[in-house]
């Protein structure tokens, strides 16, 4: 079983950032990509930002020139840098990683909570 820990949240003012990270278990080998999701209260969970072993990165528009993906030197990593922090983007965030396997694990989330 994958796990994936993950740290980093908090509470911000608008305006401000905050840094996720998150680390999994599995071989650097058997990931394909990793990725963040967020969900606010009585909202679906949406994704943020994914980046693929290849290097390719995906962004949910609204948070485009905001957030930033990236991954770590050891490629079991993954990073959201999150500036220009605005109220909407308050919510539970969680990582996500999908290995070769196409098989797909979750963390268990972590709050980020933007005041007004």
């Amino acid at each position: 079983q994958v796990q994936l820990a993950e740290s980093g949240g908090g509470l911000v003012q608008a305006g401000g950032s905050l840094g996720l990270s998150c680390e999994a278990s599995a071989s650097i080998f058997s990931i394909t990509a990793m990725g963040w999701y967020r969900q606010a209260p009585g909202k679906q969970r949406e994704l943020v930002a994914v980046i693929t072993s290849g290097g390719i990165r995906i962004y949910a528009d609204s948070v485009k020139g905001r957030f930033t993906i990236s991954r770590g030197n050891a490629k079991n990593t993954v990073y959201l840098q999150m500036n220009s922090l605005k109220p909407e983007d308050t919510g539970v965030y969680y990582c996500n990683a999908r290995l070769r396997s196409d098989d797909a694990y979750w963390g268990q989330g972590t709050q980020v909570t933007v005041s007004s």
